[in-house]
């Protein structure tokens, strides 16, 4: 929804117009200081945000449980410094101008998109750079659109998609819960970004296998790639050693859909998981991706989790 900047000039949301402020402040920092920042944020939510370092805990825990104790420590720690920066470096998607991003951004395989002669549903993952990635990949071509969840906060909504499409106006934030509107765009030609390993709930999914534990799993995917008759093309988004941005576009997928839910959800979430183990550390764990749980197995977050049933 967009709001007239105008409409938002009002002392409910101050404390909002306030934060932004700090924040277009911050961002203006050189990159290396940022990383520096981002160390002493990640010190003080490892103190200070119980709940979220408990999340991402349990997760690990979870995923890795043939690592030692000190392993998974410091994979928690490493985890919680990535999330810390990828919230400043949001600041520079934002508000740094064009020229001083194009140096943070390196795309690969590009062809694998634009060889196509349709629609795209452009499969995704929730790294901590996903907001990098869309400044990255976004000036380079015309025609992509995301699906993204509107944020509840108006001002924030606000920046977010006007700073969001400042990289490529023709781009549009197309509401994740706007499935005719995501489907109508691929129809015509356009590239949907779209990510859909988070945990949803059962009623529009099934249980498959993430990093050997059953996961609500969203049918979307195949749905949309089946409705629209468009290729699923992978792309994962990440920094490199040196901390810059990179996007790698990989071939589309191959017979895919394949008429079976629960095979084509356990696709995607093995292509996930190998992503993620890639750069384990620059996955966004602090969501519950375990939250909804098949009957009779234990909650994985205590009373933040749920029972589900297989669709």
């Amino acid at each position: 929804m967009a709001f007239p900047f105008r409409s938002l000039l009002h002392p409910r949301y101050a404390a909002t117009l306030v934060l932004m402020g700090v924040w277009w402040l911050v961002s203006q920092l050189p990159h290396v200081v940022l990383v520096w920042l981002a160390h002493g944020f990640a010190f003080f939510t490892r103190l200070l945000a119980k709940r979220r370092c408990a999340i991402v805990q349990a997760n690990l825990a979870l995923c890795f449980p043939q690592l030692s104790d000190q392993q998974r420590q410091n994979l928690f720690r490493r985890n919680i410094f990535h999330t810390c920066l990828g919230g400043l470096e949001i600041g520079m998607v934002w508000f740094w101008p064009k020229w001083r991003l194009r140096r943070f951004g390196q795309v690969v395989g590009l062809s694998n998109l634009t060889e196509q002669s349709s629609g795209v549903l452009m499969l995704s993952l929730h790294n901590t750079t996903v907001d990098t990635a869309a400044a990255v990949l976004n000036p380079l071509v015309s025609q992509t659109d995301m699906m993204y969840r509107p944020h509840k906060n108006p001002v924030y909504e606000y920046f977010q998609l006007r700073c969001r499409q400042r990289h490529n106006p023709q781009s549009r934030c197309i509401d994740r819960a706007d499935v005719r509107g995501a489907i109508k765009a691929m129809r015509r030609g356009r590239w949907l970004w779209y990510a859909p390993d988070q945990d949803y709930g059962i009623k529009q999914g099934v249980f498959a296998t993430f990093f050997a534990e059953p996961a609500a799993s969203v049918t979307a995917t195949a749905r949309f790639a089946r409705t629209a008759r468009v290729p699923v093309v992978p792309m994962v988004h990440y920094r490199d050693e040196r901390l810059r941005w990179r996007v790698d576009i990989q071939p589309a997928l191959q017979d895919f859909p394949s008429g079976d839910d629960i095979a084509d959800a356990q696709r995607i979430n093995d292509w996930v998981e190998a992503q993620v183990r890639l750069r384990p550390e620059q996955y966004l764990w602090v969501h519950r991706r375990f939250k909804t749980r098949p009957p009779g197995m234990p909650g994985v977050y205590g009373r933040y989790s749920k029972q589900g049933r297989q669709a």
